[in-house]
C-alpha cells in the first residue's frame, strides 16, 4: 500500500509557529501584569478610576446644565405665596446665550471622552479637548453664578423676589465640570510622564456602567417632560418628583401623580426606572469588587510581605507576623522544608492582608456615607431654613432618605434644597452600594458565622457541642500556621501525594490508547505521551477549579505537584531564591518552562513574584503555566515527527496495523512501587496493562 502524504507538514510548521507566538503573547500579558501590580494606587486611580468617575458623572453634570437652562432664573414671589411657587421673570438674552455656549460646549467634551473610550478618536486630540471643554463650561457657569448673585442681576425688593432652582441646578453642574475636568487632567499627566499607554484602560463592564448612567438620566429628564405636560407641573418640580420616584424614595407630598394618564404611565414608567437603578447599583457593586478589591489587596499584601521579610530575626531565625505570633523562616535548612515553611508563612500573610483589606474598604466606606449624611443634613438645615428645619430634623429626614423609607412628613420645597436633593440622591446610589458591599464581607459574614456556631451549640446537635467549641478555640489560637502531624495524615509527604497523582493517572483507561500509539519498545515516545496525557487531565480540572467561587486555594503538596509538571521541583534549590524585601523593577522573567536557564527563572513563595501575589487566582495562574507546557510540549513533538519522516520511510496502514496485533502483553505491576523506585511511567504501564 503506497503512502499518501496528506499535506499537513506546512498546516503544522505554521500551528507551531501560532503557538510561539501565542507563548511570547502570554509572557508580555504577564509582564504587563506584573507592572500592574507594582504601580503605585494613585497612578491606577488617574488611569482607570478617574477616567470612570468622569465618564459616569459627565452626564449627570449635562443634565443638570439642561436644568440650568429650562426654566427662567428669577422668581417674582406674590403675596402670600414662597419662592417654590413663583412667577417666573424673562432672563436677559446674554445669559441664555453664555448659558447655550456652556451647555454645547460640555456636550461636545463629554461625546470626545465617550469617543475615545470606545477608540474611535486618538487619545492625544480628545483628551485636551475634553478637559479644556469642561473648563470653558465650568468658568462660564461660575461667571454667571457670581453675576446673577450681585445686584446687578437681582430685582428689588429681596423679599419678593428670589433665585429658581435653574440657578442652583447651574451652580452644582459647575462644580462637577471642573472636577470631573481636574480628574482628567491627573490621566493626561499620567500617560504622558509614561505611568501607563496613552489610551482608557477600561474594562466592558466599566464602559456599561457609563451607558447605563446616561440612560437613566435621559430616562429620568424624558420622563419629567412628560409628567410635567400630563400634571402642570413646573419641569423642575417634574424632575424633582422623577428622582424620589425612581430611586423609591417616595417622598410625596404636593407632587403625585393625580390624573387618569399620570397615574396609568406611572406602571411602565417606574418598573422601568427601578430596572434602570438596579442595572446601575449592580454595575457599581461589581466595579467594586472588581478592580478597586483587587488593588486594594495587592498593595496591603505588598505591604504585609515586606513588614513580616523586615521583621526576620537573623539570630532566632523567626520572622513576626503579628504582635503575639512568631514563625520560624531557617534559610539553611533542608530546601524542601524551607520551601514549605515560606509557603505556609505567605499563606498566612495573605489571610491577614485580606481580613485588612476588608475592614479597611468598610471604614473607607462608613466614612463615606457618615459624611454624606452629616453633611446633607447641614445643607438641608440651610436650605430649608423658611421650614424652620433643625439639624436634627435635617439629619432624620437625610437618614429616612438615605435608607429610601421617605415618609414624607419632610419635605423639600425651597428652589435651593430640591436641586441639592437631586444631585445627593444620586450620589448617595453609589456610596451606599459600596458600604452594603463592604459590610457583606465583614460585619454580615462575620454575624452568620457566628450564628452558625451558635446553632451547632444549641439546635443542631448532629453538630456536637464539643466540636463547636474547638472550631471556635482553634479560630482565636495564634502562633502556628498548621499542625506539622496533622498536615502529614491528611496530606502525607509531597513525594508520595505526587506518585498517589501520578498512578491515578495510570490507572485511567484512556492512557491505553495514548500509549498503544507510542509503539512497542520505544520507550522515550510512549513516557511523552504519557506525560501528555497528564497535562491534559490537570488542564481539564483545573478549567473546573477556575469557575469556583471563592477561589479555590490549593495546599502545598498540590503545588509542588503542579509546579513539577510544568517543569520545577520545589527540592531544586537552583530554581529558588530568598525573598527580597523590596523590589525593584526588573526585565522581566519568562514563564515557567520557557526559558533556558535556571538563573532567569528563581523566585520564592515570599518574593514578589510568587503565585500567592498574583493578580491571578491559584487556579488561573497554574491553568495558564500548564495550557503553555502542553503547547511547548506537542510544538516539541511536532518537530520531533517532522525530523522522523525525513530519515523513516513511509510506513502504510497495514504495517502499522500488523505491528499492533503482534505487540506483547505487559507484565502486572503496583504502578506507586514502580514509580518510586526510578521506573519510567512507560515502562510502569508495560507491566500493569489491566489498571
Amino acid at each position: 500500500m503506497s503512502h499518501v502524504d496528506p499535506g499537513l507538514d506546512e498546516p503544522a510548521q505554521q500551528a507551531a509557529e501560532d503557538v510561539e507566538k501565542d507563548v511570547d503573547d502570554a509572557q508580555e500579558h504577564a509582564k504587563e501584569e506584573e507592572e500592574d501590580y507594582l504601580d503605585p494606587g494613585r497612578w491606577w486611580l488617574a488611569s482607570t478610576a478617574f477616567p470612570l468617575i468622569a465618564g459616569t458623572f459627565g452626564p449627570i453634570a449635562n443634565a443638570f446644565s439642561i436644568c440650568a437652562l429650562a426654566i427662567k432664573w428669577r422668581v417674582h414671589i406674590p403675596p402670600g405665596s414662597d419662592e417654590a411657587h413663583g412667577t417666573p421673570i424673562q432672563d436677559p438674552k446674554w445669559l441664555i446665550a453664555v448659558n447655550s455656549i456652556s451647555l454645547a460646549l460640555a456636550l461636545i467634551a463629554n461625546v470626545s471622552l465617550l469617543m475615545t473610550m470606545a477608540r474611535r478618536v486618538s487619545f492625544s486630540i480628545a483628551q485636551p479637548l475634553t478637559i479644556v471643554g469642561w473648563y470653558i463650561a465650568s468658568f462660564l457657569l461660575i461667571s454667571l453664578v457670581a453675576v446673577c448673585s450681585s445686584s446687578v442681576f437681582r430685582i428689588q425688593p429681596a423679599e419678593e423676589h428670589a433665585l429658581s432652582q435653574a440657578y442652583y441646578y447651574a451652580i452644582i453642574a459647575a462644580g462637577l465640570y471642573f472636577i470631573i475636568a481636574s480628574m482628567l487632567v491627573m490621566t493626561l499627566y499620567g500617560a504622558y510622564t509614561g505611568h501607563y499607554p496613552k489610551d482608557f484602560n477600561l474594562t466592558s463592564s466599566q464602559r456599561t456602567l457609563m451607558l447605563q448612567t446616561i440612560s437613566f438620566v435621559v430616562y429620568l429628564l424624558l420622563g419629567a417632560l412628560i409628567y410635567s405636560y400630563l400634571e402642570n407641573w413646573p419641569y423642575l418640580d417634574a424632575v424633582f418628583w422623577a428622582d424620589f420616584t425612581l430611586l423609591t424614595v417616595g417622598l410625596g407630598g404636593e407632587f403625585v401623580p393625580r390624573s387618569h394618564t399620570g397615574r396609568a404611565l406611572l406602571f411602565p414608567f417606574a418598573i422601568g426606572g427601578i430596572v434602570m437603578v438596579g442595572l446601575v447599583v449592580g454595575s457599581i457593586r461589581s466595579l467594586a469588587l472588581e478592580r478597586g478589591k483587587q488593588k486594594m489587596s495587592a498593595r496591603l499584601l505588598e505591604t504585609k510581605r515586606e513588614r513580616v521579610l523586615e521583621s526576620l530575626d537573623k539570630h532566632e531565625k523567626t520572622v513576626k507576623l503579628g504582635i503575639f505570633e512568631k514563625h520560624d523562616l531557617d534559610h539553611h535548612m533542608p530546601e524542601k522544608k524551607r520551601r514549605e515553611q515560606e509557603f505556609h508563612i505567605m499563606r498566612r500573610i495573605q489571610k491577614k492582608a485580606d481580613t485588612r483589606r476588608r475592614y479597611v474598604a468598610l471604614a473607607m466606606s462608613s466614612l463615606a456615607a457618615l459624611l454624606l449624611w452629616s453633611l446633607g443634613a447641614l445643607c438641608f438645615q440651610y436650605s430649608e431654613k423658611p421650614q424652620g428645619w433643625s439639624y436634627f430634623a435635617s439629619l432624620y429626614f437625610a437618614y429616612t432618605t438615605l435608607l429610601t423609607i421617605g415618609y414624607g412628613d419632610l419635605t423639600p420645597f425651597s428652589n435651593s434644597g430640591k436641586p441639592f436633593f437631586v444631585f445627593w440622591t444620586l450620589v448617595a446610589v453609589p456610596t451606599l452600594t459600596i458600604l452594603i458591599s463592604n459590610m457583606g464581607d465583614t460585619v454580615i459574614k462575620a454575624f452568620k458565622d457566628l450564628t452558625i456556631w451558635l446553632g451547632a451549640l444549641t439546635v443542631l446537635p448532629d453538630e456536637g457541642v464539643g466540636t463547636a467549641l474547638k472550631a471556635g478555640v482553634k479560630r482565636l489560637r495564634r502562633g502556628k500556621l498548621y499542625n506539622k502531624d496533622d498536615a502529614g495524615k491528611q496530606h502525607g509527604s509531597s513525594h508520595d501525594a505526587i506518585l498517589d497523582r501520578l498512578a491515578m493517572h495510570i490507572e485511567e483507561e484512556e492512557l491505553d490508547d495514548a500509549q498503544e500509539t507510542g509503539g512497542e519498545g520505544d520507550d522515550p515516545e510512549r513516557d511523552t505521551r504519557f506525560f501528555h496525557f497528564i497535562l491534559a487531565k490537570e488542564v481539564r480540572k483545573l478549567m473546573k477549579d477556575s469557575k469556583m467561587s471563592p477561589p479555590k486555594q490549593y495546599t502545598y503538596n498540590e503545588w509542588a505537584y503542579y509546579l513539577r509538571l510544568i517543569g520545577q521541583d520545589e527540592e531544586d534549590s537552583s530554581w529558588h531564591r530568598d525573598a527580597q524585601v523590596h523590589h525593584t523593577r526588573e526585565p522581566h522573567l519568562p514563564d515557567i518552562g520557557t526559558a533556558n536557564g535556571h538563573e532567569e527563572k528563581q523566585w520564592s513563595w515570599l518574593g514578589i513574584r510568587s503565585p500567592l501575589m498574583s493578580n491571578q487566582d491559584e487556579a488561573e495562574w497554574l491553568l495558564e503555566r500548564l495550557s503553555l507546557t502542553l503547547e511547548s510540549e506537542m510544538r516539541k513533538m511536532q518537530r520531533a515527527e517532522h525530523k522522523r519522516k525525513k530519515k523513516k520511510p513511509p510506513v502504510s496502514m497495514s504495517d502499522y496495523r500488523k505491528g499492533a496485533r503482534d505487540s506483547k502483553p505487559r507484565e502486572k505491576a503496583d504502578p506507586k512501587q514502580l514509580l518510586s523506585q526510578g521506573v519510567s511511567a512507560a515502562e510502569v504501564r508495560r507491566r500493569h496493562p489491566s489498571g
